[in-house]
């Protein structure tokens, strides 16, 4: 027998002075009513309600704990409803990880769309070239581009990340625009310090090249590197979409556009499909709808 169920029997009984009463609103027999209180006397060891045929009683035991369970109930009864609320609408912090290179206003955009559909929801997203403990640091969602996944937690697929190679066409001027990828190896390249990418292997028009490269400047933040690449300080390797807006205005130049260079898929990983708040059920699936319809140079 369910202990639960029996304290919120006795509480009816007590509210209701009778077990019949109580039976009724809970649409039970009077005979079960009356074996979940006695399951609970039995319980406890001690007797709640003092009975005659007429009359019932709270005795000085059943008193003391008939005032705490009501309250544990009431208590439990407001949490059921604020579950029940979250699970109609979503609202709530969300905290989000993300790769500093997701700062583009096309990513912006889509955070806003989301807001302006859910505005219960206040996103809050960390961004830095790092793989954080999901459940150790507090997220709900991570959103990372990698060829393998987690094998710990839950990922699914949102999109491909095309990267592309650039410089600044005054870099480019003075050191000559790479023809092949073999040509990247004679010039300076700004590379990640949270990635090893000393090697890489570009498919060229004649085959798959393994390309050694020369730093000249490491970084953990990608939008500093971009500056750099600006500033002429060599090549660097960056996603397509956050390019778009230097590549347009000419402050950075594409070189091996007819290499394939590689594309990692970004996954938003969580860590349980079980009882998944709606509010990144939510976030997971506009992001995912809107990565297919506003980048599908990447797609």
């Amino acid at each position: 027998m369910d202990s639960l169920t029996s304290i919120r029997v006795f509480r009816e009984v007590v509210d209701g002075g009778s077990f019949v009463a109580a039976a009724g609103r809970l649409g039970l027999s009077t005979a079960m009513t009356s074996k979940h209180v006695a399951h609970l006397e039995r319980l406890l060891g001690a007797r709640l309600l003092n009975r005659s045929s007429r009359h019932l009683s709270l005795t000085d035991v059943g008193r003391v704990y008939y005032e705490q369970s009501r309250e544990a109930l009431d208590i439990l009864q407001s949490a059921e409803a604020a579950v029940g609320q979250q699970a109609q609408a979503p609202s709530g912090v969300l905290r989000v990880t993300a790769p500093v290179w997701v700062a583009t206003q096309g990513f912006a955009d889509m955070l806003a769309a989301y807001r302006r559909r859910y505005p219960k929801v206040v996103i809050e997203m960390t961004l830095e070239n790092r793989r954080v403990d999901l459940i150790e640091e507090g997220y709900d969602v991570a959103l990372r581009a990698t060829s393998e996944p987690s094998p710990t937690l839950i990922a699914r697929p949102l999109g491909r990340v095309r990267f592309v190679l650039v410089g600044a066409p005054a870099y480019l001027d003075a050191r000559g625009r790479p023809k092949t990828p073999a040509d990247v190896e004679s010039h300076d390249v700004i590379l990640p310090t949270y990635l090893d990418m000393s090697t890489v292997v570009i498919e060229s028009p004649t085959g798959r090249v393994t390309v050694r490269h020369r730093a000249a400047f490491r970084c953990s933040d990608s939008t500093l590197s971009r500056q750099a690449a600006r500033a002429g300080m060599g090549l660097v390797y960056l996603p397509h979409w956050q390019l778009a807006d230097d590549l347009a205005a000419g402050a950075l130049e594409q070189v091996l556009t007819d290499c394939r260079l590689f594309a990692p898929t970004l996954y938003a990983a969580y860590t349980s499909r079980k009882y998944m708040a709606p509010k990144v059920r939510t976030f997971i699936d506009f992001i995912a709808e809107a990565m297919r319809t506003a980048l599908p140079d990447d797609a």
